[in-house]
């Protein structure tokens, strides 16, 4: 990372805290023994060992599998940060051997201070999320994906409407509208894969994160809910958007979540409990395709993800 880089995002920040403990998982085994007696002999019964059982193998994926799912939401989350607020993208230290290209993105003219400084927190926390799960999965850790952050937006305004092109680094309110489009869907992402993590520690690691993100996308949305009404409204177009590729494939309850409004910050359910979508559903999103199913490349990915959990399952 260029020096450039480094001043603007960790000037006033603290880094967070890094990945203390790996996966540790270990497994006893005890022989099943089992004695008798005659009453009429002094003579022992013959000790026997139950024979060995062979454990059945795991289904679905692998905390490593669903680590690298986040970790590609997390590379384009990171691109599109640091572009708004630095003009440059991920180091070649944080995106693997042989990374995909990025398409777009640009240094946006932010024309309020605070905007500009909530921007370059989450683009510094978006960036030690990438680093963060790139250590805990280690030579596991898949290459950052191709990224397209030009033709995704303009696919995306004309599915939800918007018109024929959106380019959210145009201007500061552009850039609130394209952050919209990640940061709900960041936290049902992480919401959703949780249950499938075996490991606690990764499964803490992911909590952890999906609360920042929170953080990120309660942010987020209160701009949009206090500030200008034309954008404000761009943003239900997209949550309406988000909700149709949801709905397209069953399971999770992220269909329902709707945009923010002056009386409505939180994105909740009824019982006030944050929205969860499964992996299939957040591919349907990132990849802009609502058609129920199976999909694996295009919208913000347009080679695909990279990992085991690439492609929809339905």
């Amino acid at each position: 990372m260029s020096n450039k880089v480094s001043e603007l995002l960790q000037g006033g920040f603290h880094s967070r805290r890094k990945f203390l403990a790996g996966l540790g998982m270990g497994a006893g085994t005890a022989a099943l023994m089992g004695c008798g007696s005659d009453s009429s002999t002094t003579t022992p019964a013959p000790t026997t060992t139950a024979p060995a059982t062979t454990p059945a193998p795991a289904t679905g994926p692998t905390d490593a599998d669903i680590l690298n799912f986040a970790l590609n939401l997390e590379y384009l989350e990171a691109e599109f940060y640091l572009f708004a607020t630095t003009g440059q993208g991920l180091s070649a230290a944080d995106t693997g051997a042989k990374p995909g290209a990025t398409t777009g993105g640009a240094q946006v003219s932010f024309a309020t201070p605070a905007i500009k400084a909530y921007a370059l927190e989450i683009a510094n926390d978006e960036l030690q999320h990438v680093r963060f799960l790139r250590k805990a999965l280690g030579a596991a850790a898949v290459d950052k994906p191709a990224v397209d952050l030009t033709n995704s937006f303009n696919a995306a305004a004309v599915a939800a409407g918007i018109g024929s092109t959106f380019n959210p680094f145009a201007d500061e309110n552009s850039f609130i509208v394209g952050a919209f489009t990640f940061e709900d869907v960041g936290v049902t992402a992480y919401n959703g894969a949780a249950p499938l993590l075996k490991d606690k520690t990764f499964l803490t690691a992911a909590a952890e994160i999906m609360s920042v993100e929170a953080y990120h996308a309660a942010e987020i949305r209160t701009l949009l809910a206090y500030g200008d009404p034309k954008f404000l409204a761009l943003s239900t177009q997209i949550s309406t958007l988000r909700g149709t590729a949801s709905s397209s494939v069953s399971g999770g309850n992220g269909a329902d979540e709707t945009a923010p409004s002056s009386k409505t910050i939180v994105a909740s359910d009824s019982n006030s409990l944050a929205y969860f979508r499964t992996p299939d559903q957040v591919l349907h999103i990132v990849y802009l395709n609502a058609t129920a199913g199976v999909v694996s490349t295009g919208g913000f990915f347009p080679s695909g993800l990279n990992g085991t959990i690439h492609a929809s399952a339905k």
